[in-house]
């Protein structure tokens, strides 16, 4: 078992009663990253959120494409291929859910990948690595969101 901690920070930037405040916030992580978080200008008015920083369903899409991007390089190391580049364009959505409240309802991961070396992998091999990539995710494991790979 592995514990992963993050600390949130907020101190308060306007009339709290009457909800205009600032939502920026720091997200702190191990190792002493410290990111600016804020929420989403499409949940909020966007003078309220702020430019340039994290919100929790960017961190959400992004936490899942580089888990997947981290488990397909070992399994691409371990069945003998050399990765030379791995890029994606992932995509979450925040939609309805079943209940009716908002809910990071699909992500879809774009991965572009380049393979180097002399073995290439065939569409089935390739297909292969994503589908165990993917079932290795210690995140994509964790959510109850869509997970679709489009893989080229």
């Amino acid at each position: 078992m592995s514990t992963y901690t993050a600390q949130v920070s907020w101190r308060r930037d306007g009339d709290f009663a009457s909800r205009r405040y600032s939502r920026g916030h720091t997200l702190s992580f191990n190792g002493g990253l410290v990111v600016p978080g804020t929420a989403g200008p499409a949940n909020v008015n966007p003078r309220y959120a702020v430019e340039g920083a994290l919100d929790p369903e960017q961190a959400f899409t992004a936490s899942i494409s580089s888990c997947h991007m981290l488990w397909f390089l070992d399994v691409a190391a371990r069945a003998g291929f050399v990765v030379e580049r791995y890029d994606d364009e992932a995509e979450g959505t925040l939609a309805p859910g079943p209940s009716g409240k908002q809910v990071m309802t699909r992500v879809v991961l774009r991965p572009r990948i380049v393979f180097g070396g002399d073995r290439q992998p065939t569409p089935d091999e390739l297909s292969a690595l994503h589908e165990t990539a993917h079932e290795e995710c210690f995140i994509a494991n964790s959510v109850k969101s869509e997970i679709v790979i489009e893989s080229h």
